[in-house]
């Protein structure tokens, strides 16, 4: 175990920063060189498949390459695939014109704005002492699905929904009995 110790210390102190760095850069020059290499595939007369840089003449014509470079489209693909981008590109322009355009049907900003103003409270009643089973179950149902859209994902409900919804209680078992919809 001392030798080895030893070794690997006086080892670590013979190695420069500039030799490790132009070691480094020897193999990854070595290794791009390689990758950008081409590939063939062939089949020769006894029908068994061979893979090879360098193609023997009586294979040229059936020989084809495999990789990266097999896969490029060609010119037409790339004419097809550019005329198709824009085709696409003025789609997108025409969708965000359009968007951008006020609707037909809205004469003007005032009366836009007190179309989308909300009417009051949701569900508009309350439950009393009076209200029969069915209204109340309607009133409840109304309330919780006013309250859907402002849970959040823990189950919480968001204080603004407070300004539109209205809280009604479960209607109480002890008069009605829960109709599940």
């Amino acid at each position: 175990m001392k030798p080895l110790r030893t070794f690997l210390a006086t080892s670590r102190r013979r190695l420069r920063p500039a030799t490790f760095i132009g070691a480094l850069c020897l193999l990854t020059s070595a290794s791009l060189s390689v990758a950008s290499a081409a590939v063939y595939r062939w089949v020769d007369d006894q029908g068994k498949v061979h893979y090879a840089e360098v193609v023997p003449q009586r294979y040229q014509g059936v020989a084809k390459q495999v990789g990266a470079a097999a896969n490029e489209p060609s010119a037409e693909q790339r004419r097809d695939a550019l005329a198709r981008a824009e085709q696409e590109k003025d789609k997108a322009a025409e969708m965000a014109a359009e968007r951008r355009r006020p609707p037909a049907n809205v004469p003007n900003a005032a009366s836009s704005a007190a179309a989308s103003a909300p009417v009051g409270k949701r569900p508009a009643q309350l439950p009393n002492d009076q209200t029969d089973c069915k209204t109340w179950q309607r009133l409840y149902m109304e309330s919780i699905e006013c309250f859907g859209p402002f849970r959040t994902a823990r189950g919480a409900t968001k204080p603004e929904a407070f300004k539109v919804c209205n809280v009604v209680a479960e209607p109480p078992p002890s008069r009605c009995r829960m109709l599940i919809p």
